[in-house]
């Protein structure tokens, strides 16, 4: 099989070990309005899933704010999402991360905020950002935690589709989730191509530059995708369509939910299946 040709391909990545430079962790899953993150300053999930702090990917000299898995669960660190794709900065000692005005907010080393959830909220005194071990920050009222978040990064993916999280269109807010490529390895800003739901059928699109047709996966059968033939072998994987007036969406969980596995949209226009074997 050529894989130029054929972006979909189901395989498992066995890494090797490396050594990661140290977190100092604030030993908490929440960032609530008298708390912050900087340095090397981490928060981690409930049961130490995922942990989510500065970053500078392969050998660029930039950091972002970005969540990977605990070195506990995947020793190498692999990076999930990131917030601050276009806007990086330079020292991660002098820019903060923290509740301000109800969003959650990056600023840099002058002062300036980069990076927001930008929300319109007057709650700004009792919101706070909480990392789940599904690898889901939510932003959410701190005084009434059961109602709905009002943000979570589930809805703004980067180039990684975690189990639980959707990949679909919004008919309401006409807002689509899609996943979009790092420009390379060194640089996780938004690159060339993208994964998207076809808003009129019930099958996967590939872009390129958003716009260029690359590749699609063929409509979903309710069991497989009928041009990804590979699916039928699949025994990690289930998926689940939903079409309805507010919202059409797939998304899909694990069958053992002791393996660490999720797709990626790499850099060259591939959407991989990865699964970590120690």
């Amino acid at each position: 099989m050529d894989v130029r040709n054929n972006p979909w391909i189901m395989f498992f990545v066995i890494f090797f070990c490396f050594p990661l430079n140290s977190h100092v962790s604030l030993g908490a899953d929440t960032i609530s309005a008298n708390s912050s993150l900087s340095g090397d300053q981490t928060i981690v999930s409930a049961r130490k899933v995922f942990e989510l702090g500065f970053f500078h990917p392969g050998n660029s000299s930039n950091y972002y704010i970005g969540m990977w898995y605990c070195t506990d669960k995947v020793s190498e660190q692999t990076i999930v999402w990131v917030a601050n794709r276009d806007t990086p900065v330079s020292d991660r000692f002098s820019s903060e991360l923290r509740i301000s005005g109800g969003n959650l907010v990056l600023f840099n080393d002058s002062e300036i905020p980069i990076w927001s959830t930008n929300l319109i909220s007057s709650r700004s005194s009792s919101v706070e950002a909480v990392l789940g071990d599904d690898g889901n920050l939510v932003l959410r009222d701190g005084s009434n935690s059961s109602v709905s978040p009002l943000w979570q990064s589930f809805d703004f993916p980067a180039d990684t589709w975690l189990p639980g999280a959707k990949v679909g269109l919004n008919k309401i807010t006409k807002r689509n989730t899609l996943l979009i490529s790092w420009k390379s390895k060194d640089n996780p800003s938004p690159g060339l191509f993208s994964l998207e739901l076809d808003p009129n059928q019930s099958r996967y699109l590939i872009f390129r530059n958003r716009s260029k047709y690359y590749w699609d996966s063929g409509s979903w059968n309710g069991h497989i995708f009928s041009l990804v033939p590979e699916m039928r072998s699949n025994y990690i994987y289930d998926f689940s369509y939903v079409n309805n007036t507010n919202e059409s969406y797939f998304t899909y969980s694990l069958y053992d939910e002791t393996l660490i596995s999720r797709f990626v949209m790499t850099d060259g226009g591939q959407i991989q299946q990865k699964s970590w074997l120690e």
